[in-house]
This record gives structure tokens, sequence and C-alpha cells, in this order.
């Protein structure tokens, strides 16, 4: 019996590659010939320019090869990274058990990574944490369905769910345009550098009007759009790294027939470091296989906690900045609502920014900047309205370029449509001349 093996096949309809290991032979652990064929596969892989599925079911570094082994690690995670650096999806399904080595090297490299329902997943296997400290280790901790709670994994799917699932996922890695999902009143953007005004026409609404209208607590958020404008979504769940935020959202998805990566902020939580640290892994995916990122705002504000700040919520802010004004990728960002301080400004930098008629943008929520001036709340509304917080005010100043209507129901499929027209154009321009575009308008902003 092989102890793993390459393979090649398809998942509805699309070319794959796959690497499996089998437990069953010395506990599927990899040595240097192991380390060897698996390295060969993942380079044909990435020769021959298909995706990547990893089947991993381990016990880790094969101890009776030693060192030499162990060093096998380094030469699988290079030719992984190298597959990523190619463009090329690389997803992960990770079995029972999967631990040690293995776990620290292909099973946690995953654009997205799954995992089967119960499995035992850690990087100290239990045998041998129990012989090194007289104890066992403490139940459940190790367990797939523990590792998504905690942001680690970013689904736990049964195996005769995981073709569908891998097929939605590669539909947006791959980064290919699809018929379905386009809608009929689809607006086109401008191709000028000026701000478009949207086609519907109304009165302007207050400050303190949008600001109560965008706090509103059945007013539709990020969930909402992508359950009623989007398909072909996949979310995914925290940094890979052991963080998960409820303040952020981070999904694959489809606006109309253009895919793209999806970061924003769920409306009923601040975000706190990890929020941030989680919206970077996003931002990595687009940029590494040149999709689409579509940040949406929407937030009362970041987390003001002791735990915020000895998180490095400042630090977070300012490399999610750096990141954003810098990424190779297309982004469009839209403010949907609240968009208080810097957990707001986090997700804002993009090729193109749109605003919902009732969102704002401040530097404070507006009772902490009266607080500031005059050492109370009950100026909010006199202070937002002279910091030029609403969408009018943003559009006149070049913060956003195009203010969207919220007209009566279906306001999130109108969206929808207008998001994917806005994300295939962004598409279709010269990157140079995008990225160059992107750092001009914000080295120019408020200099007239």
């Amino acid at each position: 019996m092989s102890q793993w093996s390459p393979a090649r096949g398809r998942i509805r309809g699309r070319e794959v590659a796959v690497v499996a290991s089998e437990f069953r032979f010395l506990g599927g652990s990899i040595g240097v010939a192991a380390g060897e064929r698996l390295v060969r596969a993942i380079e044909r892989a990435t020769r021959e320019r298909v995706p990547l599925l990893a089947f991993p079911a381990s016990g880790g570094t094969r101890m009776q090869e030693g060192t030499i082994a162990f060093l096998q690690m380094v030469k699988v995670a290079a030719a992984i990274t190298d597959h990523k650096a190619a463009g090329l999806p690389y997803l992960v399904y990770l079995r029972h058990p999967t631990t040690g080595g293995v776990l620290a090297s292909w099973g946690s490299l995953g654009h997205v990574t799954a995992a089967e329902p119960g499995a035992l997943i850690g990087f100290l296997g239990p045998r041998v944490h129990e012989a090194l400290y007289g104890e066992e280790f403490p139940p459940g901790v190790q367990i797939a369905e523990n590792l998504l709670a905690n942001g680690i994994v970013d689904a736990v799917i049964p195996a005769d769910r995981l073709a569908e699932a891998a097929s939605r996922a590669l539909g947006v890695l791959c980064g290919e345009q699809s018929g379905a999902g386009a809608g009929a009143g689809a607006t086109a953007p401008c191709d000028g550098p000026g701000p478009e005004p949207d086609s519907a026409s109304g009165p302007t609404p207050s400050t303190a009007e949008s600001i109560r209208r965008s706090r509103l607590p059945g007013r539709p958020g990020l969930r909402g759009l992508l359950a009623e404008a989007a398909h072909d979504v996949t979310l995914l769940s925290g940094t890979g790294a052991g963080e998960r935020d409820p303040g952020l959202l981070l999904a694959l998805a489809r606006f109309g027939p253009t895919p793209c990566v999806v970061l924003g902020h769920d409306r009923l939580n601040s975000i706190q470091p990890g929020g941030l640290r989680e919206a970077r892994r996003g931002m990595r995916i687009a940029a590494e296989l040149d999709l689409p990122l579509l940040t949406v705002v929407d937030t009362a504000g970041a987390a003001l906690s002791r735990e915020a700040e000895e998180g490095g919520l400042a630090g977070e802010i300012a490399r999610s900045l750096a990141d954003l004004v810098t990424l190779p990728a297309p982004t469009l960002c839209l403010l949907l609502g609240q968009g208080a301080g810097g957990g707001a400004l986090a997700l804002l930098p993009a090729d193109r920014v749109l605003a919902a008629r009732h969102a704002w943008l401040s530097p404070l929520p507006p009772e902490g900047a009266s607080a500031i001036l005059y050492r109370t709340t009950e100026r909010a509304y006199e202070v937002a309205d002279r910091q030029g917080v609403r969408s009018a005010d943003l559009l006149a100043n070049r913060i956003v370029d195009r203010v969207i209507e919220e007209t009566p129901e279906p306001f999130l499929v109108r969206l929808g449509d207008i998001l994917g027209a806005e994300l295939a154009a962004l598409r279709t321009q010269d990157k140079a001349f995008r990225l160059a575009a992107r750092r001009a308008r914000y080295r120019s902003l408020g200099l007239g």
C-alpha cells in the first residue's frame, strides 16, 4: 500500500491536482522519499497551472528517518508557496487525524481550509503529550469543530458535501467570469476620474437624519447583502492562525458574473485587532490570485478595551491602510452604513469608493468628537455636520466616487448589480495605471 499518492481529476468539470496521504501506512508519516514525491507533485501542478487540493491524514514526521525527514517540511512549504505565488488556488481538507509536521507545513497553507467532522487536528499528538507530561491532553481542544470556532479552519464539512464546496470555492478563486447571476439592471460605472452621481434623485438628507438612519436596528448590513445580492458565497473563518473576530466578515463571492474576495464589518459588533488581521488575510488572497477585493464599511467604531490596546489595534489599522493602498489587486469599497473612526478607515482605501445615501464617515463617533470639542455629547450632530461626514459631503470632497440612493426594496439587489458592474470594470483597467491612480488619489486628497 502506498503511503500517499498524487492524482489528477475533475471536480464538476474543473481539472485539479490532488495529493492525499494514507494513514494506514505508517500513520501517513512523511520521510525523505515521501517528501520528494509530494514536492514533485506540487511542482507539476504549478507547472501545468491547475488548482491543487490536499487531503492530509498523518501523524507528521517519520520518526524512523530522524532529522533529515523533519527537514522535508521546509521544501514542501516552499513548493506550496511557489504554487500560490503563481496565482494558483490551494485548498486543504484536513482528515482524521492530522498532526505534527504535516499540519505545520502543507496542512496549514491553504487559501481555504476545511476539516472532516470530529477529526483530531493538532500539532502535538495526544499520545505524545501524555507521555511527556503524564496527563491527558484537555478534551475537545484538538477537534475540528473547536478549530473552526477559533478561526483555524474555515469550515467543517462531511466528505459527501466536499465536491460541492470545493467547486463553489474554486469557481471564485480561479477568477473566471460567470454568466450566472448577472443582474439585468446593472449600471455601468464611470470610466473617468470624476465622481458619478447615482441615477436616482431627491433631496439631500441632513447629517442628523443620515446618522440616525444608519443606526436603525433593522438596517441591512453585509450579511444581508451577501444573502440577497451575491452568489457562489463561501464564508471563511478567522485568520487561520487562531483568531476569529465576530466584528469582521470574510468571504469569497460573486456579484453578477465577477468573482471577488469580500471583507467587511458585521455591523452588530465592534472590530478587534484580530478582525483586522483577518481582513489582511483576505487582502493576501486577493493579491495572490489577482482577484478583485470588495471592502464593506459599516461600523460604530473599533473596540475600546484593554484587550484591543494590548492586541495592537492601532498598529493593525496602520498595516491595513498600508496594505490596501499598495495592494496589486483591483479594489472597491462600499460605505454601507456607519463609518466611525480608525476601524472604518482601515477598510476604506480603494480604486473606487461607493456610498449608500445614508452612509457616513468621521474621525470618531459624532458623540466622541462632540465630547472632545465641548465636553458633552449633546452637540454630536452639529459637530458631524461641520466635519462633512455625509455621503453628499464625501462626494463633494472626492472621498467617494458615487452615491447610491437607498430606494425601497429591492435595494440590496440593485446594489449588488452596481457592485458587479463596478468590479468588472476595474478588472479591465491596466494594473500599473490603476495603482498609480490609487496612490495619486490619496496623495492629493484635500489639496483642491
